[in-house]
This record gives structure tokens, sequence and C-alpha cells, in this order.
């Protein structure tokens, strides 16, 4: 049986409290959902269910080498509307919201990252 590290695990974590916020309290998640997407509740869901599945598969080696994968490409699939929430704060957030915002953006890396390692991780 694989050992898995902290940063999985911290990362499977992160993703099961994301997931479950996209259904318990999904509007600061659409309105964060670029203006040009349709339907934007359903992509909440949607990418709800996904951080759920990576979160879940990050946890059993068996899954955790393709789990990793995913988590990476959904880490750059809710990139925009990373980058949607910096522009949108810049209009109409305070000072340290506004430095919040852009400053998140980098943390990406790392994350992606995370994601990517865990899938070395498989067992």
């Amino acid at each position: 049986m694989s050992r898995r590290s902290r940063s999985t695990t911290g990362l499977a974590v992160l993703f099961g409290v994301t997931g479950v916020l996209h259904f318990v309290k999904p509007e600061p998640f659409e309105r964060i959902v670029p203006r040009q997407l349709p339907k934007k509740k359903a992509l909440v869901y949607v990418s709800g269910v996904a951080e759920l599945a990576c979160a879940a598969g990050l946890l059993h080696p068996r899954t955790r080498r393709a789990a990793g994968v995913l988590s990476a490409g959904l880490l750059a699939a809710v990139f925009p509307a990373n980058v949607q929430m910096a522009v949108d704060l810049q209009r109409r957030g305070s000072a340290p919201a506004k430095v919040i915002g852009f400053a998140r953006l980098p943390l990406q890396i790392p994350l992606i990252r995370a994601a990517l390692k865990a899938s070395r991780e498989a067992g």
C-alpha cells in the first residue's frame, strides 16, 4: 500500500471542502463563473461534483494516479474563474480584497504541482 503525502491529503481536503461548498453555498461560485459561460449554477454543481470526485480519488492508492492528473486539469480549468474573481474585485472590492484576489492566482501553480505529485504516488 502506497503512503499518501501530506500535500496529497491536503489537496484532497481542499477539494472536499470546496466541493461541498459548491452545493451548500453556490452563489459565490456562480458570481465568478466567466460571464460568457451559460448556466452558471449547473457549472458550479458540475465543478463541485468534480472536486468531490478528485478528493475521493486522491485518497485511495488505486485511483490516485488518475485523480492526480484530473485534479491538475480541474485546477487549470477553473483558473479563468479565479481570474474573473480578481478582475471583479479590482472593480468593486476593498483594498485588501484586491490584493488577495490577484495574490492568490499564482497559488494555482503549487496546487497543480501537488496534484501531479499525487499522480506519482499511486499504489
